[in-house]
């Protein structure tokens, strides 16, 4: 169950076809060389090198090849089975290597004629046999390597997960983030060393959660209970902004629903967030597709610190935060949409950020002093798009001798880079 990558580092397999596949991949259960089928047996007996974890090395056991346990570190891996290539090469996964697995890596480098694939049933479908759950209908999380946080989006009311741990102590460390949250009802299944005969599966409440000999191979099970006081990350945008750690220079939740809607935001695209303040721009475009990534530009080192923090607790997002712009731009790759929230009148940063967009390509800058309207009126009349201003007065607290609270208008460019 563990999430491997390996690195090409810009090393190719050949461009000549092999006349055969030569590597053989093969998923391997807890119950180790027992539970493979005769085309696994077959594959493995006649490998010259066998490589794999220490763990699937030792479920094969003896074995007539050479076994090479990975080295360390890991990204050496790949060069070392793509040197080895035109032999009779055998890797061990687990279970099915292309779920959060290596297949991923190996097909990058490999030609697909060159690897056979024999993968073992998955440990996210053995989890779901056990629980009674159909694979269709639950969120499947890895925490394996991630932060613990890339479950929260997905603490949803009624919502049913299974979570990849990273070892034992993930499970209690789930439990305790769930309590905090309100959701300490959750009921909580643990199922550790699935398909071998170790195999455990014990259940608990989150604000219960009491068990401390967990075998660090485990999957969990979450069934959310959520009550009115529960810590629910809500799915539209705009999220208000107690939710961000910030010092008051953050984008005003309606301001930012609406801004998100002028950027577009679509599945595996990149945001630049110019003058981020919070990150608030670049976590909620993060927020609706997990391929998602954003780079905060932000040269306040405290500013950039919450931003760092944000990106974590709001889901473990792929947001990088870089210094100052337009320095920070130099070297890195084209963006899909770019928003300006502060500094558009710093000399030369709109021409480098435009310069950088890639073609179609949205920018939408947002200002409220009168020399950023100035600015905007005069990249309207030379590259067109759309200008709007933006007012949102809100009504103070119950009780507070203040009436209708306007706060400062805001102007906002929307373009599109021919």
């Amino acid at each position: 169950m563990a999430l491997v990558t390996l690195e090409n580092d810009g090393l190719s397999s050949g461009s000549e076809a092999a006349p055969s596949p030569w590597l053989a991949l093969i998923g391997l259960g807890e119950d180790g060389r027992a539970g493979l089928g005769p085309e696994a047996k077959s594959a493995l007996d006649a490998a010259e090198i066998v490589f794999g974890g220490e763990r699937h090395i030792a479920l094969v056991g003896s074995v007539p090849g050479e076994l090479r346990p990975w080295p360390q570190p890991f990204r050496n891996a790949l060069p070392q089975i793509l040197a080895e290539r035109g032999r009779k090469v055998c890797v061990l996964a687990t279970s099915d290597p292309f779920h959060y697995g290596i297949g991923n890596s190996l097909s990058r480098a490999i030609p697909a004629q060159e690897m056979r694939i024999i993968p073992q049933i998955s440990s996210f479908a053995m989890a779901c046999t056990r629980m009674r759950w159909p694979q269709e209908e639950c969120a499947l999380v890895s925490l394996h390597g991630r932060t613990l946080y890339r479950i929260v989006p997905h603490l949803q009311p009624g919502a049913r997960i299974l979570a990849l741990s990273w070892d034992e102590t993930t499970p209690r460390a789930v439990a305790e983030l769930m309590t905090a949250r309100g959701l300490g009802g959750s009921r909580i299944v643990v199922m550790e060393s699935l398909g071998g005969p170790q195999e455990r599966v014990r259940e608990t409440r989150a604000d219960s959660f009491a068990f401390d000999d967990i075998v660090p191979l485990n999957i969990i099970a979450v069934d959310v209970a959520a009550g009115r006081a529960s810590r629910i990350l809500p799915l539209a945008p705009g999220l208000d902004e107690d939710w961000f750690a910030h010092d008051g220079q953050i984008t005003k939740s309606e301001i930012r629903a609406i801004t998100l809607s002028a950027l577009a935001p679509r599945g595996g695209e990149l945001l630049w967030d110019v003058g981020a303040g919070s990150g608030s721009i670049a976590v909620e475009w993060c927020q609706r597709h997990l391929r998602n990534q954003a780079v905060a530009f932000e040269a306040r080192p405290e500013r950039a610190h919450r931003i760092a923090r944000n990106k974590v607790e709001l889901g473990g997002l792929s947001v990088e935060v870089v210094g100052e712009a337009p320095a920070g731009f130099a070297g890195r790759e084209a963006p899909d949409a770019v928003f300006i929230g502060g500094g558009l009148t710093v000399d030369g940063l709109f021409e480098a950020a435009w310069a950088a967009l890639k073609p179609g390509g949205r920018l939408v800058a947002n200002v409220v002093t009168i020399e950023g309207e100035a600015k905007l009126a005069a990249l309207h009349a030379e590259h067109g798009g759309s200008l709007r201003r933006i007012s949102i007065d809100r009504l103070a607290p119950v009780g507070s001798k203040h009436g209708w609270r306007p706060a400062m208008p805001v102007t906002q460019w929307r373009v599109e880079k021919p």
